[in-house]
């Protein structure tokens, strides 16, 4: 996308060609302060994420429950790190060259350091087990980012609501939401208190605002009911809503009868295939592997080929980008520009062909 050009300085106050010394003044001051105060350029954009990975260090690593890791990561020079706002995470390129995505939970007034807290998965795809491994205090990690698709747009009335792990992102948005004096509810669910992380962090924040934070675990009080969540938001409020497939999916049914504003949620993983057609991919060697309608092309080539990079499988980071070298995409990612759409580009988590259509892809 190019860039566009700013205005001509105009002419003097008493309309001579050269530029008014005021009006020069005047734009180096806001290109000054409209990026310093507003975190925008001086035409309303936000500054490009940091593309490149760059390297960090574990300054603090510490167990926040019972299988969740929270790890601060800090610049090896001691600088400044780019800003951020709750809801967002960072990409971190793990040594064994995996690529996760992880919540940033801690104080975006802290410029030091990023937190980001991880659940160790036994069965998962060995990202977390590799952190929670490898990751000792003095370790060094590639992060890309901050990145946010999960933005907190601070509306007058708010419910959060946070499902075990869940909590990383939607921690600093309740600190947000109390911060601007917001009316807002936190409700956080999980098996146990002792599976629950940042539950002293938890409790600090519920004695200092009463009423205001609620922890509902199955074994003392059953599994939460979707429309029962929903009813402890402010009248007209929008939800925040970030945890497990079921709880997001519950969530999504009972919404509608609820009455409230709008729902915004985070995925911990890859959404369902809802109206998925088969078709068929071509790989460079010639051969065909066909994706069925309820598999996404990410998960056959990934059966093909274990080491295939993916990360958030929701279309927005971008790492599971091949060439397509023949065949029509429908594109369903949130990534991805006009231009490298036009170039064949395709995002394998999420996009998609035509049934009985082929893919020829440079892989």
């Amino acid at each position: 996308m190019s860039r566009p050009h700013p205005a001509p300085i105009p002419p003097d106050l008493y309309g001579r060609p050269r530029a008014d010394r005021y009006f020069r003044f005047m734009e180096r001051l806001m290109g000054v302060y409209l990026p310093l105060t507003t975190a925008r350029d001086g035409y309303g954009r936000r500054p490009a994420v940091q593309e490149r990975p760059h390297r960090l260090t574990v300054a603090r690593r510490r167990m926040v429950a019972e299988d969740v890791v929270s790890l601060r990561l800090v610049a090896p020079d001691g600088r400044l790190l780019a800003p951020w706002q709750p809801g967002a995470h960072l990409d971190l390129h793990l040594p064994s060259g995996r690529q996760r995505q992880y919540s940033l939970v801690g104080d975006p007034a802290d410029r030091y350091a990023y937190t980001v807290a991880v659940r160790l998965i036994p069965d998962g795809a060995g990202g977390s087990a590799e952190v929670h491994r490898e990751l000792t205090e003095g370790s060094r990690v590639d992060v890309r980012g901050p990145r946010n698709a999960f933005p907190f747009a601070a509306d007058r009335g708010v419910l959060l609501l946070a499902g075990g792990i869940g909590i990383t992102p939607v921690l600093p948005m309740a600190r947000e939401a109390a911060w601007r004096g917001l009316d807002w509810r936190l409700v956080h669910t999980g098996r146990t208190r002792a599976s629950l992380p940042f539950a002293d962090e938890l409790d600090r924040l519920a004695r200092r605002h009463p009423g205001r934070v609620e922890i509902l675990t199955d074994d003392e009080h059953g599994v939460p009911d979707a429309a029962a969540l929903l009813a402890r938001a402010p009248e007209g409020a929008a939800v925040y809503c970030c945890g497990p497939a079921p709880m997001l999916e519950a969530v999504q049914r009972a919404f509608d009868a609820a009455g409230l504003r709008a729902l915004h949620f985070e995925r911990f993983g890859a959404p369902p295939i809802v109206d998925g057609k088969p078709f068929t991919l071509r790989l460079r060697d010639g051969r065909e592997l066909p994706v069925p309608a309820d598999e996404s092309a990410l998960d056959v080539l990934r059966a093909d080929n274990p080491a295939t990079p993916y990360s958030c499988r929701q279309g927005f980071c971008g790492v599971c980008k091949v060439r397509v070298r023949s065949g029509t995409v429908e594109h369903r990612d949130r990534k991805l520009t006009p231009r490298q759409r036009a170039d064949g580009e395709m995002l394998v988590c999420v996009s998609r062909a035509a049934e009985g259509a082929c893919l020829e892809l440079d892989v």
